[in-house]
């Protein structure tokens, strides 16, 4: 199966700050290639003015970031031509209307026909100054911070410290248990939701654990990393379990995962996001070490509580059930 490039959604209501967020992450995305889909139902699309500099359906920039610009029905094929191989996109990010259903876009992510795009994960941006009298106005976006993986709690230099804690607690309300970032200016740090490359990478390929260890060590102060390594194999539906019900506050899981039984020693990599979780079947290489290694990222996350539940997820002695590893392949 080809690498699979992960989709994420960005989505707010009008004025939250979403192509201030995105043009921060283009800025700042090291040497990741970048693909942009800008989704705006106006007759003139300035979020893709503010973005790119131009509007056309697919331009090529010289940072080597791509940017379409398209409404609902361009979609899957915006993405499938970002998708291409020959475009050596790392990761693309959807800008979607401020008048969208987040759960919509999403829908179509998942729908999509394209074996290389895979979900990534939506990112709702709240305007933490205007938050409580647009939701006055706008009961639906209480329903939009259900379907968040990543709450971006934006604007929060125009409140004091009162006014942050009201807007906070209302927003654990509305989505318990999901990650909250606050930030000013949509300064988000890029590698909470994509793996940020070097600048001088020419060519497109996957970070390697430690690679991913380095960067992750080096998270913002808001949210953390927890890493997780063991030469020991997994019980599929003891992880499964784990997976099912994640620790509050996780909002990202990476890695490879290793298995006990001769049927299936394949290499699983793993990628959740939020409530969203996907495997992909790979292969060891010759020589390589068969254990597993796997990034947890969140906030206010206990890293001791977090290792004891996976380490009883392990099967050191090889004797889990076989049939258990159909729960990992439904997610294949």
């Amino acid at each position: 199966m080809p690498s699979q490039i992960p989709v994420i959604l960005v989505a707010g209501f009008l004025g939250s700050g979403k192509t201030t967020l995105l043009n921060h992450l283009l800025t700042n995305r090291s040497g990741t290639r970048v693909g942009v889909v800008v989704n705006d139902f106006g007759s003139v699309n300035i979020d893709a003015l503010l973005v790119a500099g131009q509007v056309d359906s697919m331009v090529s920039l010289s940072n080597g970031c791509m940017c379409c610009v398209a409404d609902a029905s361009e979609l899957d094929d915006m993405l499938g031509r970002l998708a291409e191989p020959s475009a050596r996109i790392d990761v693309i990010v959807v800008e979607a209307s401020g008048l969208a259903e987040p759960q919509s876009v999403i829908r179509m992510v998942l729908a999509s026909s394209h074996e290389r795009v895979r979900y990534g994960g939506l990112v709702q941006l709240v305007d933490g100054a205007e938050f409580e009298s647009t939701l006055d106005t706008h009961p639906e976006l209480a329903k939009h911070l259900r379907y968040a993986d990543l709450v971006v709690l934006n604007k929060e230099d125009r409140l004091d410290e009162e006014e942050r804690e009201v807007v906070l607690a209302l927003v654990e309300q509305l989505a318990p248990g999901t990650p909250v970032i606050t930030t000013a200016h949509g300064r988000i740090d890029p590698g909470l939701l994509f793996d940020a490359k070097p600048e001088d990478t020419t060519v497109a390929r996957q970070l390697s654990f430690e690679e991913l260890l380095r960067h992750d060590h080096h998270l913002h102060s808001a949210y953390q990393g927890v890493t997780f390594r063991s030469p020991h194999p997994f019980d599929p539906a003891l992880l499964m379990a784990f997976l099912d019900d994640r620790p509050a506050g996780l909002y990202r899981a990476k890695g490879f995962v290793h298995f006990a039984h001769p049927e299936h020693r394949q290499k699983f990599t793993v990628h959740a996001v939020g409530n969203y979780l996907s495997f992909e079947r790979g292969r060891w290489r010759a020589g390589e070490t068969r254990e597993t290694q796997l990034v947890l990222i969140g906030t206010g996350l206990d890293e001791a509580a977090i290792t004891e539940r996976l380490t009883a997820c392990l099967d050191p002695s090889g004797d889990a059930d076989p049939a258990a590893i159909f729960r990992v392949l439904r997610h294949c």
